[in-house]
């Protein structure tokens, strides 16, 4: 990675403020995964070997209205989401006292920074200020005057320039923490110089979601499966009935266009050949079947897919996934992510690289209990997306070069 990291700078005696990814999901107060809070030790843990005087970690949680600019401080707190339980439950992680401000800027927040005799301090939710998704530059430029140096380690809010992300290095030196620069080094290696064959498994709803990821993908891998609520826009493109099943009807002529891509380019593309359909959405009551009839809806793929995608994978040398294969949150339509997840694992344990790509394809893998058994399962589902899209993320953009 040609950006500078948290190891190219010297941090003793520093203030350092860390913008760490804590959108974690709470329930009843309590939070109920906390992988991204765990993701984020190693930096600042770090920070605090290295000498740092202080480590201030800001992050935004849920959607929060925000108060608009020029609002009284507090004016958008919202105690739903509040990051406090994340103070209670990130403070035994780290074995370290810390601070949580009820706040993120103004003169309060500023006096309790320099009069705290904690090493590790939680500002308060970014996006009770609006200023935070406007980039706003004088919001920017007070949060950065709470430290000498600014550490990104949030990846999954990178694609965002917001002032937490991209506004507050214009006034700071401004590095990538651990997790970002892992972020970047496997999804990067695994698209730009993976170990060949390279396979990409794409799910999720939406073919549209996944158009310019495609389009990305073509020239650079070797095989393309395709499952989830997208395949049947595809099927659709080949002349096959999908009857109720997820279609966009305005992207049928785009999916066929992709699939002559893939073919030129010699891309092996896969849909799904067998399906287990249902005749309503909310029913578990389903079956097996080579076709989707008028008035059916297909929720998962059948046993003679899963079998195809095995045979596929098993030439491949790198895998990466993104976007479950069926309706993975109900028992009924989760066998085939469940499955291919569990194939995945033991391709890992051979030696495959196994990347997955965020957001729901990591809420799968974690409700099968396969976490410890993939190459590196990304902490961004929006910013995974966009960076194997080849876009420019802005939160990484916005940091020092290197040299």
């Amino acid at each position: 990675m040609h950006k500078k990291t948290i190891k190219d700078v010297d941090v003793k005696g520093k203030r350092v403020m860390v913008r760490v990814d804590f959108n974690v999901p709470l329930e009843h107060g309590q939070i109920t995964d906390d992988r991204r809070i765990r993701a984020a030790l190693p930096t600042v843990q770090y920070a605090l070997r290295q000498g740092a005087s202080k480590v201030i970690l800001m992050s935004h949680l849920g959607r929060p209205k925000g108060a608009p600019l020029g609002a009284p401080i507090g004016a958008g707190f919202e105690p739903e989401f509040s990051l406090k339980p994340v103070a209670q439950h990130l403070e035994p992680l780290l074995k370290e006292k810390l601070l949580f401000l009820d706040d993120c800027v103004g003169s309060a927040v500023q006096a309790a920074v320099a009069k705290s005799s904690q090493r590790v301090i939680l500002l308060e939710n970014l996006r009770f200020h609006k200023a935070e998704e406007k980039n706003d530059p004088v919001f920017a430029k007070d949060l950065a005057s709470l430290a000498d140096i600014y550490v990104n380690d949030a990846f999954g809010t990178a694609h965002r320039a917001h002032a937490s992300t991209a506004g507050i290095t214009r006034y700071l030196p401004s590095v990538a923490g651990f997790l970002i620069d892992k972020e970047l080094e496997y999804l990067g290696n695994a698209i730009n110089n993976p170990k060949r064959p390279l396979a990409v498994i794409l799910g999720g709803a939406k073919v549209s979601d996944k158009i310019e990821l495609i389009k990305n993908l073509v020239p650079k891998v070797n095989a393309i499966v395709i499952g989830g609520g997208m395949a049947y826009t595809f099927l659709k493109a080949q002349g096959i009935n999908v009857g109720n099943s997820k279609l966009e009807k305005d992207k049928v002529e785009t999916a066929r266009e992709l699939l002559e891509q893939a073919k030129a380019a010699g891309v092996e593309m896969v849909l799904t050949i067998d399906f287990v359909i249902t005749k309503s959405f909310d029913s578990d009551d389903c079956k097996i079947s080579d076709t989707i009839p008028d008035g059916w809806e297909s929720l998962d793929i059948g046993p003679k897919t899963i079998e195809l995608y095995k045979k596929v994978l098993a030439k491949s040398k790198t895998v990466v996934w993104n976007g479950p294969l069926g309706v993975f949150e109900r028992d009924a339509y989760a066998n085939g992510t469940r499955v291919i997840a569990e194939y995945l694992a033991t391709l890992f344990a051979k030696g495959v690289t196994v990347i997955v790509g965020g957001g729901d394809s990591a809420a799968a893998v974690a409700k099968f209990g396969l976490e410890e058994k993939m190459t590196h399962i990304s902490t961004g589902g929006g910013a995974s997306l966009e960076f194997l899209e080849g876009k420019e993320l802005p939160g990484i953009a916005a940091l020092n070069n290197r040299g």
